[in-house]
């Protein structure tokens, strides 16, 4: 791995040190800047990463929940460029940062702008669902040279060749769906999903972290010993949404 991917780097060595990692997701902005702010701060200390959504009118991999949170966030004024100072005004968090967007948005703030103030804000990976592997080099390219990697995405119904490309492809973790469709379901999760995570792990470079529809213990202790961390998402964010506490529920699912 380059130098320039310093960021990534720690994350990735961040996340096969630690067990079965539990990776928050928060939608930025939501349910307002500040509580997003308090969230972060409060969920770092005993978290490895977070993942942070930027919030967008058509996420077409995101499930209700996460759909209604942006909508929430965006009618209450979060912006890219809000969500960033919001987290460039916070003291070091300790957890290794990671951006989730479509692509749209951070085209239009422009890449050469944004990739520097995401590293120095402690932003080591990017997830961006909508872009392909195949379309993806000058992304890859403009991010790494601010210590960012590109996360890639695979899924159940992802071929053996193409795994294989994008295990290797993928910079600070692959993130491997658990699932076909969009977030917020629960998790089946039998030797089908276990034995598809056993092959990610087989071909992934980086660690890998498991997503969509977890959303209990009995989920983390499953998926565990089949990948290095799962993420959290419209589970967590329900909890915000009904304004219960974020780093009780988190703490609750470890095992």
């Amino acid at each position: 791995m380059s130098a320039s991917l310093a960021g990534a780097a720690a994350l990735e060595k961040r996340l096969s040190e630690e067990g079965t990692a539990i990776v928050p997701y928060l939608t930025g902005g939501y349910p307002s800047l500040s509580v997003f702010s308090e969230s972060l701060q409060a969920l770092a200390p005993g978290s490895v990463a977070i993942e942070v959504g930027i919030p967008f009118s058509d996420p077409m991999a995101d499930g209700a929940t996460i759909q209604e949170s942006s909508r929430v966030a965006l009618e209450g004024g979060a912006t890219l460029e809000s969500i960033v100072a919001a987290i460039e005004a916070l003291p070091p968090l300790g957890a290794e940062l990671i951006v989730m967007s479509y692509l749209n948005p951070l085209l239009a703030f422009g890449l050469g702008e944004l990739m520097p103030r995401l590293g120095d804000a402690g932003v080591a990976a990017l997830v961006v669902p909508d872009l392909p592997l195949d379309e993806s080099g000058e992304l890859s390219r403009i991010a790494g040279e601010s210590g960012l990697g590109l996360v890639q995405l695979v899924s159940p119904v992802t071929s053996a060749d193409r795994l294989a490309d994008l295990g290797s492809a993928s910079e600070g973790f692959t993130y491997a769906v658990t699932m076909t469709g969009t977030t917020g379901g629960s998790a089946g999760i039998g030797e089908d999903v276990t034995g598809y995570l056993d092959r990610v792990r087989q071909v992934s470079r980086p660690p890998v972290l498991a997503g969509f529809g977890v959303r209990s213990i009995e989920h983390v202790r499953a998926l565990g010993p089949h990948c290095d961390g799962v993420i959290v998402g419209s589970a967590l964010v329900e909890v915000l949404g009904a304004g219960d506490d974020p780093v009780a529920f988190i703490e609750g699912l470890k095992t």
